[in-house]
């Protein structure tokens, strides 16, 4: 399903070269979940950043379900990735509604004229989606996204993510600007969505309760590369702890 093939990136800022990520591979089967943990420039953003297409590898190649993406632009490539990032902001418009966020997303990869309009039987799916992850939501298809809760944006953002099913959906710390209780709650609308859908998904996180908890495999990068990859069992033996040790 995912195929990623010696992609490096080395940044050039004149002064310098920095090589952020080194020649990584790595395969995924369709339905597998993975969380990439690691310290600060570990290369996890940059990977995904290569994924999601916001950035080009210096070497190597992406394939997605049998595509090559690696040199296909962002806005061709989200018919096949959907991306939620670490800002509530990232992945929604704040000043359109709830309903016309959801239908931009509904039309993701379509072909669509113009203007999109928000039909009423679609308005009667984003409501069954809401009522299902967020009942408070339900009722406030009309409400301006600004007028939402860091949380509550979020849930819009990965039902907007996942409405049309993507190939692969990627996480970048999507709840790491939330407090603990509310990023509980995203968590496990998270989960929820990714089992009942059996999405692909890469999700970044720093919390490793949360990593040894959620996803099938867990990888870890340091300096640009990866120096741990474990499923099965032994991911599910893993604890904070021994991920501590491996930091240190």
């Amino acid at each position: 399903m995912i195929e990623v093939k010696n992609v490096s990136k080395t940044f050039d800022n004149g002064a310098e070269k920095v090589e952020a990520l080194k020649p990584t591979s790595f395969t995924m089967n369709a339905g597998d979940s993975i969380v990439i943990i690691g310290g600060n420039g570990a290369g996890k953003s940059t990977l995904l950043n290569l994924i999601s297409g916001n950035i080009k590898p210096t070497t190597g190649t992406i394939k997605i379900d049998g595509i090559d993406v690696t040199n296909m632009s962002r806005h061709k490539r989200a018919a096949h990735v959907a991306c939620v990032f670490q800002d509530p902001n990232a992945g929604v418009c704040p000043d359109m509604t709830i309903a016309e966020n959801l239908s931009i997303a509904y039309y993701r990869g379509k072909k669509r004229g113009l203007g999109i309009a928000t039909k009423k039987h679609h308005l009667e799916i984003f409501k069954e989606k809401l009522k299902t992850f967020n009942p408070e939501l339900e009722d406030r298809l009309n409400q301006t996204i600004s007028l939402l809760s860091g949380g509550q944006r979020q849930v819009v953002t990965l039902l907007m993510a996942t409405l049309q099913r993507p190939k692969l959906l990627l996480l970048d710390e999507h709840i790491s600007a939330l407090d603990p209780k509310i990023a509980k709650q995203v968590m496990e609308i998270t989960r929820s969505l990714i089992n009942e859908l059996k999405i692909t998904t890469i999700m970044i996180t720093h919390n490793l309760k949360d990593a040894c908890t959620y996803a099938d495999r867990l990888i870890m990068f340091s300096s640009g590369k990866i120096i741990m990859d474990v499923s099965g069992e032994e991911k599910q033996a893993l604890t904070p702890a021994m991920l501590v040790t491996k930091f240190e």
